[in-house]
């Protein structure tokens, strides 16, 4: 199925060219996004029921990423690696249980790219380094529908301001890396109906929670994966 074959694509286009307006269906305080500068930190550094980076296994892992590294560039490109190469991207490996909330994708070492965000954005925080939660708009075969949201992550470095990152796991055809300026990404934004979704969440979508607490495995969730509204490009 393609929500799966989508993966294996590896370009990546500038995200300043696809600022394109979106529609979310959901109950969410609008004025807890932002993707102006200077942002309210404040929202991207607390830790919260899925992303809780003041959990003490969350803490620890943290610590220990940071331990060395000099600069909020070195110690998010080592919360990055961790995520992206250690915990399983839970289709590529078909692993149970479903994970939402950091802490427990932490513990199982597996989650979709929604998850696998929650955990990134909490050792960040965790490490006081302000994260957030980005989205695209993806077909789910070669060319849709279905569409579906897939999940990444900004983070605010010093040096570069808001940098996305995306760290759902590496394979043959997807080559994610931490290269601060540049981004490189998953996947690219192809079809007229995919998206790049400009906003930076402080906490994940509600229709992402749903289809991660909603659902008992790996294969539920691949048939009910989140997707949103779009409003049509300005011309």
């Amino acid at each position: 199925m393609r929500a799966f074959s989508l993966f294996l694509r590896k370009e990546t286009l500038d995200f300043d060219l696809f600022r394109l307006e979106s529609r979310i269906i959901f109950l969410h305080d609008l004025d807890a996004m932002s993707t102006d500068f200077p942002p309210d930190f404040s929202i991207y550094l607390a830790s919260s029921i899925y992303i809780d980076s003041d959990h003490p296994a969350v803490r620890a892992r943290a610590a220990e990423l940071a331990a060395g590294a000099v600069g909020d560039a070195a110690i998010a490109a080592r919360c990055f690696a961790f995520v992206r190469d250690e915990i399983a991207h839970s289709w590529d490996y078909q692993r149970n249980p479903v994970t939402c909330r950091a802490s427990d994708v932490l513990q199982h070492g597996t989650g979709y790219c929604y998850a696998k965000s929650h955990l990134l954005a909490a050792l960040l925080r965790a490490n006081g380094i302000p994260a957030g939660l980005c989205y695209q708009r993806l077909a789910v075969g070669e060319a849709g529908p279905p569409f579906c949201l897939h999940g990444l992550n900004a983070v605010y470095l010093q040096e570069f301001g808001w940098y996305r990152i995306d760290a759902r796991g590496n394979k043959p055809g997807v080559a994610a890396a931490f290269t601060p300026p540049q981004e490189q990404l998953a996947f690219p934004v192809l079809a007229p109906e995919e998206r790049d979704l400009p906003e930076i969440w402080p906490a994940p979508l509600p229709q992402v929670v749903a289809a991660l607490t909603g659902y008992a495995t790996v294969q539920e969730v691949a048939a009910h994966l989140p997707d949103i509204e779009l409003l049509p490009r300005h011309k």
